[in-house]
């Protein structure tokens, strides 16, 4: 179930919509005949696959909602697709992966880099993937062909690579990724979040019934539920539609009954660990922003 709201976020974001963010100047366009995916490191048994070799492994369909640290709150650095692609746990079991192996680095074609805990693509109640596919089409260049990493959960800089040629294992405190060195955290579990995106910011309404309505997202948590504050009052529940999964997003809408004037709405999630969303703000930097995503409305 969907809301039929002009302007709402949709469930599914097309792929030429969705957020593009990395740090290639150029999109790398790797030659299918030369290109290889290695998983090497502290494991028993390296190998490499070719695009081919890696297509004709058993592929697996997950909806995700991945996000970039530098959105800001109320930002559209956030989407959700439906990703197709191998099981990294697949491939770590056919490499044996050394006990001691905590780190799991992803390497681009380009030498970006990216780390994330190795138990964390390991859980069992997680299913990371080696997506070579987005929404039904082979994965777009702009987000990664042939291959790409999509780790439910966490924030795309220590997780999301693009381009991807080689899995390395490693411990966590014998490498750090590209971002890291830069002041960004070396761990980004996605925070919990949501958006207003009816009406706009600045937006003039009508008095009378409005649709207040956006999106919350906390994978791989899921969103408990939303609720919409007006001014200072306090906060009311919206509906949500019914998620496709734990690490995805949902819609939300709350009807509202304006009265003429200028208003401030704001809203927050909580997620699936019963955390409500916080009100403090922090930027984007070292590990995502904080605060409500509030916007100002004009009732006539």
């Amino acid at each position: 179930m969907s809301f039929d709201v002009a302007g709402l976020s949709p469930i599914i974001t097309p792929n030429r919509d969705f957020y593009r963010i990395d740090t290639a100047l150029l999109v790398p366009r790797p030659d299918l005949a030369t290109w290889r995916l290695r998983v090497s490191g502290m494991v028993g048994q390296p190998f490499e696959l070719t695009y081919d070799e890696l297509v004709a492994m058993p592929l697996h369909e997950q909806y995700v909602t991945i996000a970039c640290v530098s959105n800001e709150v109320g930002g559209g650095l956030v989407g959700n697709a439906l990703w197709t692609g191998v099981h990294l746990k697949e491939l770590l079991e056919r490499a044996g992966v050394n006990p001691e192996a905590t780190q799991i680095v992803g390497r681009s074609v380009d030498g970006f880099t990216v780390g994330f805990p190795t138990a964390w693509a390991l859980a069992d109640n997680r299913e990371a993937l080696v997506a070579v596919a987005m929404n039904g089409e082979p994965l777009p260049a702009n987000h990664g062909f042939p291959a790409r990493l999509i780790v439910p959960g966490l924030y795309g800089y220590v997780s999301a690579t693009k381009w991807l040629s080689e899995i390395e294992l490693t411990a966590m405190d014998a490498f750090d990724a590209y971002w890291v060195p830069l002041g960004w955290e070396k761990e980004a579990p996605i925070l919990t979040q949501s958006r207003i995106d009816v009406p706009r910011d600045g937006a003039r309404v009508s008095a009378g019934t409005v649709a207040i309505a956006g999106v919350a997202w906390a994978p791989d948590r899921g969103v408990a539920g939303v609720e919409v504050q007006i001014d200072e009052d306090g906060w009311e529940s919206a509906e949500l539609s019914v998620p496709i999964s734990d690490a995805t997003w949902v819609q939300f809408v709350a009807r509202w009954e304006a009265s003429a004037g200028e208003h401030l709405v704001r809203v927050r999630a909580i997620d699936g660990d019963n955390e409500t969303q916080t009100d403090q703000k922090t930027p984007p930097a070292p590990d995502g922003a904080r605060g409500h995503h509030t916007i100002r409305v004009t009732v006539t």
